[in-house]
């Protein structure tokens, strides 16, 4: 269906020719697109920030502390070294089936006595 809206008088255009459903879907196209501009326009922002001490999870926490120990630890030494340096206290299971996970997915950690890890 072809519109000629030129070829009718201004008033009877805007009247009675143009269909309702068809206006409401012309004004919530260009609001999209023009919402879009908007977006493209402004300037973008950095959502992703550094990870620092409090952004750390759990792992990332355990595996700083071995990293730092450079020897294998035990997990309640571990579980205090935690506590000290970063104020959060863990759960011991979690913890450990966790790092029982990384021993045996080969990631980097190995289990060198009952509930004892170190990074290899």
């Amino acid at each position: 269906m072809v519109f000629s809206f030129y070829l009718y008088p201004k008033e009877v255009c805007m009247e009675t020719k143009i269909p309702e459903w068809f206006l409401s879907f012309y004004e919530s196209l260009f609001s999209a697109q023009l919402r879009t501009v908007r977006q493209l326009k402004a300037p973008r922002r950095i959502t992703s920030k550094p990870r620092n001490e409090k952004g750390m999870s759990k792992m990332d926490m355990a595996l700083d502390i071995l990293r730092q120990a450079k020897r294998p630890l035990h997990v309640s030494d571990l579980l205090a070294q935690i506590k000290a340096k970063h104020g959060v206290a863990l759960d011991r299971e979690s913890l450990v089936s966790a790092l029982v996970k990384k021993v045996h997915r080969q990631q980097g950690v190995t289990r060198t006595a009952p509930n004892t890890f170190e990074l290899t």
